[in-house]
């Protein structure tokens, strides 16, 4: 069973700290500033899906703003999907100007509370901008235009978030992250394959082998 949690949460700095232990009980022990990191991997990919992919979708961008999104959540503290209550009255930039309030609200706190540096969680947000759209266009059979769109809300929340970077393994555009998770410092896993720290030959190599050739 899930429960309803207002993003405004993520600006709140005693659910955050808060927010520490719970990670330490699903991924281990580890610094706040890896747990930090960790956890906001999660939020701002289901943070910023309500927006993004409504746009994709129907044309018609959904709040982005914290005060408008609810997670759904488990009692554990997982996220599971997220919704946003009010359509947003603009274009592309609008969207864009309101994306860039909501996060960095949630990345300044983090920052604070964690330790983790705001350029790496920028870097974490740029990523989920751009897989989100990249998946919901590849859904709806146009990924190129949803690649354009992460361009263009990029360009309007201004130059805190990384420019979304894409590339093709085989006929598949995936995205080129800018960031780093940092779970495998917290489970002592195997890094995701897709990830930035390690080279581009292995990057490559790693996610034709996931992905296939095709």
């Amino acid at each position: 069973m899930t429960r309803a949690v207002p993003a405004t949460v993520l600006a709140d700095h005693a659910w955050l700290r808060e927010d520490l232990d719970r990670a330490t009980r699903l991924y281990g022990r580890a610094s706040p500033r890896v747990l930090g990191t960790i956890r906001w991997y999660s939020a701002s990919s289901v943070l910023v899906a309500p927006p993004l992919e409504s746009l994709v979708h129907t044309g018609v961008a959904l709040d982005p703003a914290l005060g408008a999104i609810t997670f759904d959540m488990y009692p554990d503290g997982r996220y599971v999907d997220a919704r946003s209550r009010r359509a947003l009255d603009g274009d592309v930039a609008a969207l864009g100007a309101a994306l860039g309030t909501a996060l960095e609200a949630a990345v300044e706190a983090i920052a604070t509370v964690t330790g983790a540096p705001s350029r790496a969680l920028w870097a974490v947000a740029g990523d989920s901008v751009a897989n989100r759209l990249l998946w919901a266009g590849s859904a709806v059979g146009d990924p190129g235009r949803a690649m354009r769109l992460a361009a263009e809300i990029a360009e309007a929340i201004g130059p805190r978030l990384p420019r979304p970077r894409f590339v093709h393994v085989g006929r598949k555009p995936v995205v080129r992250r800018a960031s780093c998770c940092l779970i495998y410092e917290a489970t002592g896993g195997e890094k995701c394959a897709s990830c930035p720290r390690q080279t581009p030959a292995e990057r490559e190599h790693r996610l034709h082998q996931l992905l296939g050739p095709s």
